[in-house]
């Protein structure tokens, strides 16, 4: 859920930056028509999606996906091993 339909906000986040880096995200904020805050917390949000979403990606190429379809649909025959561990209770 975006930071911006949390009914109740109270976690707390501190940092600390330059004076060039504030003064660039305060422009930044008013550009915007946001709180340095809501500005900071948004795009920090957004930017922490996309890296825990790649993160849960698996991209495969073509010919790996075509490989991975074809295991699937053939799989190996059992081994001894696996039939006796199956057959354990």
């Amino acid at each position: 859920m975006p930071p911006s339909t949390i009914a109740i906000q109270s976690a707390r986040i501190n940092l600390r930056t330059t004076p060039q880096a504030k003064a660039t995200i305060e422009r930044a904020a008013a550009m915007m028509g946001a709180t340095v805050s809501g500005f900071v917390l948004q795009n920090a949000y957004e930017a922490a999606r996309r890296v825990v979403a790649d993160d849960d990606s698996l991209h495969l190429s073509q010919q790996a996906f075509q490989s991975f379809v074809a295991a699937c649909e053939k799989p190996a025959k059992p081994t001894a091993a696996l039939k006796k561990l199956m057959a354990r209770r």
